[in-house]
């Protein structure tokens, strides 16, 4: 990790903003963070086995979910598989490899869940289908359900799944290459495909909303002459609220105005955030026109409350130059009532999660021009914010497609954070130990 002149600006910047914050005692003291290690090594890469914000971590502690793969530099081809295991912390993290899957990408990796200590769950193409296993990793036992994840209720008994390979036609970075789902290609508002849930016992599963049923709510596409493809709209990286019943699903849905497949191109999409509840019914915009939505977390409380990034003020610059994106804080039916995180100062594209206590934001995000990734810590109460750090990200992991990004995640009991990173030359999984005031 390099701490470089843009990092004294940036802690330069924090400080005035933690200035400008009144000052009380009774405020959640910040955590003292550990510095990062590693806990994988080459040389083979390493990512966790799942997005950001999802815990990798067993029920018991011992194990994180990892990825191992020597690919690098490009996009994984259809059918091509890399190796799923855990991580023995207990054991000189020790990596044990478990199976493989060919249903990953450097950004969701597999969608790997916990189950419990003995059982995790992940995507995979099985005789030419995405579908889900769930595995007993140690006797690898296993059972197929039909349909492949994208998010699982905190009760670990339905998930909500989407078409991973219409999501691959114009994004190849979240999508899976190859024929394992209908994408639907030619119909740019399908009445048979969008957010599904399935059971995650029977395997069970139902449409709840179709891409045809969010049209009225969402842009106009329109089609570019010289450009191939035609408009196409999708759903996309979703989240179920974290009370027992899973009330809400957030998600994110999208829509370009052509792509290209072969060279993996798109236009920029249009994109809208909504939340429905479970059967489909309750949809709702989380923001008004402009204000996209990006990266996103339920409050860990079960509480209907978000963080969400999104461009709260359409075209404004914010402080790094960039599109005003920001940190933002909102419930679902008072969506008119969003709190801006960061009082301009974060205006960036953050990876915004809520500690397990729902006290502090922990925010990651892209390369600065220096090729830096930020990391900071906000206390939710009153704005005042603490830098992480920067992460150096080497020129081979600068395109898009196989970026790196940090995408942190809590371990439960808020004592641990893990990331992935490049900053020391491969991509590697890092964890920080937490310490709290006592």
């Amino acid at each position: 990790m390099r701490v470089t002149d843009s990092l004294a600006i940036f802690i330069a910047g924090i400080a005035a903003l933690n200035f400008a914050v009144a000052a009380e005692t009774d405020l959640a003291p910040f955590p003292k963070w550990g510095a990062p290690r590693a806990i994988t090594s080459g040389p083979h890469e390493h990512l966790f086995a799942s997005y950001f914000a999802i815990n990798s971590w067993s029920p018991n502690n011992r194990y994180v979910t990892v990825l191992e793969t020597d690919i690098n530099g490009r996009l994984p081809e259809s059918g091509e598989r890399c190796t799923l295991g855990v991580v023995d912390l207990q054991d000189g993290n020790r990596f044990i490899p478990v199976t493989t899957t060919a249903c990953w990408n450097f950004q969701e990796a597999a969608m790997a869940h916990w189950i419990d200590d003995d059982t995790f769950l992940f995507n995979d193409l099985r005789d030419g289908k995405f579908v889900t296993v769930v595995m007993n990793w140690k006797t690898k036992a296993e059972r197929i359900l039909p349909l492949p994840v994208s998010a699982v209720s905190e009760d670990r008994s339905w998930a909500v799944s989407i078409n991973y390979a219409r999501l691959s036609l114009t994004r190849p970075d979240y999508g899976y290459a190859g024929p394992g789902q209908d994408p639907r290609e030619d119909s740019e508002w399908p009445t048979d495909d969008g957010l599904w849930v399935m059971d995650l016992k029977t395997g069970e599963h139902k449409l709840i909303l179709s891409v045809a049923q969010g049209r009225d709510l969402m842009p106009a596409t329109q089609k570019v002459a010289d450009k191939p493809g035609h408009p196409l709209a999708y759903y996309c990286h979703t989240i179920i609220q974290k009370d027992q019943a899973g009330s809400r699903i957030f998600f994110l849905a999208r829509s370009v105005d052509w792509f290209d497949k072969t060279n993996h191109q798109a236009s920029r999409w249009h994109t809208t955030s909504f939340t429905v509840k479970k059967d489909g019914t309750g949809l709702r915009r989380c923001f008004k026109d402009g204000w996209a939505g990006s990266h996103f977390n339920w409050a860990p409380d079960g509480s209907p409350k978000l963080l969400v990034t999104a461009a709260w003020d359409g075209d404004k610059k914010g402080e790094w130059g960039r599109t005003a994106w920001s940190p933002v804080e909102f419930t679902v039916g008072e969506e008119d009532k969003v709190r801006r995180i960061g009082a301009g100062l974060l205006d960036w594209d953050w990876h915004c999660i809520y500690s397990p206590d729902g006290k502090f934001m922990s925010g990651d995000t892209y390369w600065n021009a220096n090729f830096e990734r930020p990391w900071v810590l906000v206390r939710l109460a009153d704005g005042m914010t603490m830098p992480m750090g920067v992460f150096y990200v080497p020129e081979p992991y600068r395109q898009t497609y196989w970026r790196c990004d940090l995408h942190a995640r809590y371990r439960p009991d808020g004592r641990q954070i893990g990331f992935n990173s490049v900053h020391e030359g491969t991509r590697q999984v890092y964890v920080r130990d937490i310490e709290f005031s006592k």
